[in-house]
């Protein structure tokens, strides 16, 4: 099962907000999700991201896969450069 962090669409129409889940990547993008790790909404000055940093490095450390879009907001968080900072401590010890 590969499994994918990627954003699931909620709010009314042209109000939109999203959730940061973890997904089945053959499951629908609003569809069946494993778990919610944050949300983002892009509407607000300046956007909203609230990710917990716990379960995104659990669910990396699985295996999931982050999608670009996620990537890059885990990149404007720095998650992405801590985990990279904790696989090449765990590659050296």
């Amino acid at each position: 099962m590969a499994v994918k962090i990627r954003l699931a669409r909620f709010g009314a129409k042209k109000s939109p907000f999203y959730r940061v889940v973890v997904a089945d990547s053959r499951s629908p993008r609003d569809g069946r999700f494993v778990e919610i790790i944050g949300q983002y909404d892009s509407t607000k000055t300046p956007a909203m991201i609230n990710i917990d940093e716990e379960k995104a490095f659990k669910w990396l450390a699985n295996g999931a896969q982050p999608t670009d879009t996620v990537k890059s907001l885990f990149s404007k968080l720095g998650i992405m450069k801590k985990w990279d900072e904790m696989k090449r401590s765990k590659k050296e010890a």
